[in-house]
């Protein structure tokens, strides 16, 4: 790939092994190309404390010690994983598409956002794909925001647990139409491992379909594809001619240059932005990829706000309880106003859990209350703002994020308040995530047809590099208002298709998904 320069070591180097990086490289397998994955953390290794709810968010034993700065200078811990799967190793394995009208301009109640660059139907066959790769567990026919699909889920849905069965049919006699959340998770092989809920508990590959099981599991069968952990990417290198020639990278403290033929940034929607801004040169002084100046920029986290409901005749003795969740309000708030968000079940929230949030207050008096909360997440779409970005200050990430839409949010929190009472829970006690939690960051890279408002086409490849792309959450024009992982991984499996193609690639693991 390019004649006259200096032999790559590698066809294709991909930076993260996340969602977005993993998913290209399964969609590259049996190409015949060499690809060599770099990560930056370690495999998660087996370990009790693992399924040890004190030692995961009270004790915090797998939080990375990364701090970031904020506008305002001040140092925080933004919660951001670094292990072989990316932040998917704690995720809560819901694979929900995007519906069919967040690929269109849609008003809220402070904005609008922009819409996509390609429809619905352009991703729908790849969200299949996806969706086989994953072994998502669902039910179509219950939410009445599903989007049009053509082809089944792969498996039926995770079970309810008798709470949360009962606790389906109260929202139903309320008026509200709860359906089964996609779940990429195998119910029976994550309890063989211990009882806990699978929500932000780390998968040491027990039953979670996430982007090292399933991803990289599928990649690593060929070959041709190999990871090499412990490895951070410290800045790209660019020719006179734009061409990406290789990447800069350390390893157990040495630098060493690894050229490659096509380069994909993966590493996040924050540190893919860092990593291009920290590349640049005399050629690229704003950074690489950055003609027309919005890397870093529109960056979206979802505004999100935990919601504990509780009936106190009714104990919820579930496990892991996540499986229902309810877009009734996703696109208007029941009364012809604007969106307000999708709301679904977190894993299920205990003593230990509480403890971590409420300090001050002793376990013996948290576990009552535990015994007896319905634990709910809500989440609203975070709008794209050029002034809610990610900059560098002397080599240290800022994060100078600009919260918007929180007028609609405040009202899924009152409706849902509404809600649940309407459906017999009078308790009912909220808290709002804060900028520890990182939820769902997307946005800094985005895709685009006009390279003057856009850093990447909408094959995610740079408009001002041939040979690179970037496949993370970066890429997201907007963030909806639902989880982005299958989002993440249907663009990834489709621009993995893209590259096949155009390099003249073997298609046997595209054709395989299909």
């Amino acid at each position: 790939m390019g004649e006259g320069r200096p032999s790559p070591d590698i066809d294709i180097l991909i930076v993260g092994s996340g969602i977005g990086g993993a998913t290209l490289a399964a969609g590259l397998a049996g190409s015949g190309a060499r690809v060599l994955i770099l990560e930056r953390g370690e495999q998660l290794p087996e370990s009790p404390t693992a399924r040890d709810t004190r030692a995961i968010f009270l004790d915090g034993v797998y939080r990375p010690r990364e701090q970031w700065l904020d506008a305002a200078g001040e140092v925080f811990n933004p919660g951001n994983y670094y292990y072989l799967g990316g932040n998917s190793k704690f995720y809560g394995a819901v694979m929900l598409r995007y519906r069919e009208k967040d690929f269109t301009p849609l008003a809220h109640a402070e904005g609008e956002t922009p819409g996509w660059p390609i429809p619905y139907s352009e991703l729908e066959p790849w969200y299949g794909r996806a969706e086989r790769l994953f072994q998502v567990r669902g039910a179509t026919g219950e939410d009445p925001t599903e989007p049009p699909r053509s082809s089944p889920y792969p498996f039926g849905p995770v079970p309810d647990e008798p709470p949360i069965a009962r606790a389906r049919e109260r929202l139903k006699a309320a008026g509200l139409r709860p359906f089964s959340l996609p779940l990429a998770v195998d119910i029976d092989r994550w309890l063989a491992h211990g009882a806990t809920p699978w929500d932000a508990y780390p998968d040491t590959r027990s039953g979670k379909f996430d982007a090292e099981t399933a991803s990289l599991a599928t990649a690593l069968a060929d070959p041709n594809i190999s990871v090499q952990t412990r490895t951070r990417a410290v800045r790209l290198l660019a020719s006179p001619d734009g061409r990406i020639e290789g990447v800069e990278a350390e390893r157990d403290g040495e630098r060493r240059v690894i050229r490659a033929g096509l380069v994909v940034l993966a590493a996040g929607a924050v540190n893919s932005a860092a990593l291009l801004l920290a590349s640049a040169d005399e050629a690229h002084p704003h950074g690489i990829a950055n003609r027309s100046g919005v890397v870093g920029r529109h960056f979206m986290n979802h505004n999100c706000t935990a919601m504990l409901v509780v009936d106190p005749r009714q104990r919820n003795d579930s496990v892991y309880q996540k499986t229902l969740a309810i877009n009734d309000f996703y696109f208007d708030d029941g009364r012809g106003g604007p969106p307000l968000g999708n709301v679904q079940l977190l894993g299920k929230i205990t003593a230990p859990i509480l403890k971590a949030n409420l300090r001050g207050v002793p376990t013996p008096l948290l576990a009552p209350l535990a015994a007896r909360t319905f634990d709910w997440y809500l989440m609203s779409e975070d709008l794209p703002h050029p002034d809610s970005r990610v900059r560098l200050d002397g080599g240290r990430i800022v994060l100078d994020w600009r919260r918007s839409n929180m007028l609609g949010h405040a009202r899924l929190v009152e409706t849902m308040r509404e809600r649940f009472r309407a459906a017999g829970y009078p308790i009912v006690l909220s808290r709002a995530f804060d900028r520890r939690t990182p939820s769902h960051q997307c946005g800094t890279i985005r895709f685009g047809t006009d390279p003057a408002s856009s850093a990447l086409d909408v094959w995610c490849r740079a408009h001002d590099h041939p040979n690179l792309y970037v496949v993370d959450a970066s890429f997201l024009p907007t963030s909806a208002a639902v989880n982005p992982a299958l989002t993440i991984a249907a663009q990834a499996l489709r621009v993995a298709d893209r590259i096949r193609r155009e390099h003249k690639l073997a298609a046997a693991m595209t054709e395989s998904l299909a």
